[in-house]
C-alpha cells in the first residue's frame, strides 16, 4: 500500500502527552494553571516560570501503530507582585497679620458659608440643616490651561474658641486643614493657615507647580480675608 493510501486508511488518531517534568501531576497542574489563566482566574503561584510539554502523534494505520509527529511546547507565566498607587499629599501653610480683635477673626472665619465670598477658588460651601458640623463643598478654579472642579463633604472638629478651627473630608476631594489664631494685641491677631490634600490625579503632572499656586492662592484669599474681617466686624457692630 502506498503512503498515500496509508494516510486514507486512518482508523483511529490517539494523543499522547509526555512532560519533561518529573512528575505527570505537575504537567497537570500546569494544564490547569494554563487554563486558569485564560478564564481569568489568578495562575498558582507554585508552578514553575516556565514547563515544556512535548504532544506526539500516534496513528493506528492498518492495525499496527505508527509515530506521525512529535511537537514541542512550552508554557511560561509570570506572577506580578502587586504595586498599590502610592498617593502623594502636599501641605500648604499661610499665616497673615489681620487687623481686627482675635475674637472677630475667629467668628468670620467660623461663617463657613460666607467662605466664597473672600476664598477665590472656593465656590459654595452648604452647611448640612440636621448636621451642622458637616458642609458640603465645591471647588472651581482655571488653572494649568483647564477648568478645575471639586467637591467634598467636609466634618468640622470640635474647635476650640478664638484659637483653632480644623476639619478633614469625609468623601470627595480628600483633604484636611485648620487655622489657627494668635494674639497680636488688642486689635489684631495674627491667622494662620494650613491646608492638606491628595494630588487629584489629572493634576499629578503638574504636582511639582501645584504646591506653591495653591500657597499663592490661599495668601490672597487671607488678603481678602482681612478687608472681609473689617467689614464683618463693622456689621456686627451695628
Amino acid at each position: 500500500m502506498s503512503a498515500t493510501a496509508a494516510v486514507f486508511s486512518v482508523s483511529t488518531t490517539k494523543t499522547r502527552i509526555s512532560s519533561s517534568s518529573s512528575s505527570s501531576s505537575s504537567s497537570t497542574r500546569v494544564i490547569q494553571a494554563v487554563r486558569r489563566s485564560r478564564n481569568g482566574v489568578g495562575v498558582d503561584k507554585s508552578i514553575s516560570n516556565s514547563t515544556n510539554f512535548s504532544f506526539t502523534k500516534v496513528f493506528l494505520i492498518n492495525g499496527a501503530h505508527k509515530i506521525k509527529k512529535t511537537s514541542s511546547y512550552s508554557y511560561s507565566t509570570t506572577v506580578k507582585p502587586f504595586s498599590p498607587v502610592i498617593m502623594q499629599w502636599q501641605d500648604c501653610t499661610v499665616k497673615m497679620e489681620i487687623d481686627v480683635p482675635i475674637s472677630v477673626a475667629y467668628s468670620c472665619y467660623s461663617d463657613r458659608e460666607a467662605i466664597p465670598q473672600w476664598m477665590p477658588f472656593i465656590s459654595t460651601v452648604k452647611i448640612l440643616e440636621d448636621k451642622p458640623d458637616l458642609s458640603r463643598w465645591s471647588l472651581k478654579y482655571k488653572a494649568f490651561g483647564q477648568d478645575i472642579e471639586f467637591s467634598w463633604l467636609a466634618r468640622n472638629m470640635q474647635p476650640i474658641p478664638n484659637q483653632k478651627i480644623h476639619w478633614r473630608s469625609l468623601e470627595g476631594l480628600p483633604n484636611r486643614g485648620a487655622v489657627r489664631f494668635f494674639p497680636k494685641g488688642a486689635s489684631s491677631c495674627i491667622v494662620e493657615l494650613t491646608v492638606s490634600y491628595e494630588v487629584p490625579q489629572i493634576l499629578s503632572p503638574v504636582a511639582s507647580a501645584l504646591q506653591p499656586f495653591l500657597e499663592s492662592l490661599l495668601g490672597r484669599g487671607l488678603e481678602r480675608f482681612a478687608k472681609f474681617a473689617k467689614t464683618y466686624s463693622a456689621d456686627s457692630t451695628v
